[in-house]
């Protein structure tokens, strides 16, 4: 498996995967068609968001395809600069086999390059997988976000996690 930065020749898969985890994932913000990313439109966002220096976005490839993916999005106000909100996404069939350690581990050299200090994210309580990695990993539960989300008419809460570099 090879992890590396996103390139603009992989926009289309890019586009692709996030559709294809955001189908099979109960976890991800998005739902199955919520996106209506036109792959120009998605190259000038991409491109905007990697002229900030704390922003990238990490494609997992197995076999010359995409498997997954790790965006990491920066901010450019002064105060926050030093901080990186994460969102991941692993395709269902690739779940499992070490894309997710990957794509952090990636992740983790590169936050310490920028002189990222922490790393935060949003997990809803009952994605075990989920919450497993990012422990695995370090980072620790901060804050609950009560009701934050509505899955299958239900209410479901959100730990508000972070990690300190």
């Amino acid at each position: 498996m090879k992890v590396r930065e996103i390139k603009a020749e992989d926009v289309e898969g890019f586009c692709k995967i996030r559709n294809q985890v955001d189908a099979e994932s109960r976890y991800m913000l998005f739902g199955a068609d919520e996106r209506k990313a036109d792959v120009e439109e998605e190259k000038k966002k991409i491109a905007s968001m990697l002229r900030n220096e704390t922003s990238t976005i990490f494609v997992a490839e197995q076999d010359e395809k995409l498997v997954g993916y790790l965006v990491a999005v920066g901010s450019e106000a002064k105060k926050k600069r030093h901080a990186v909100y994460l969102v991941i996404g692993v395709l269902e069939k690739a779940q499992g086999t070490g894309v997710g350690t990957a794509l952090f581990n990636k992740l983790e050299d590169w936050a310490e390059s920028k002189n990222v200090h922490r790393l935060e994210l949003n997990v809803a309580t009952p994605n075990e997988g989920g919450l497993a990695l990012y422990k695995k990993f370090g980072f620790e539960v901060e804050g609950l976000k009560r009701h934050s989300l509505l899955m299958d008419d239900t209410y479901v809460d959100e730990y508000y996690m972070g990690k300190l570099l």
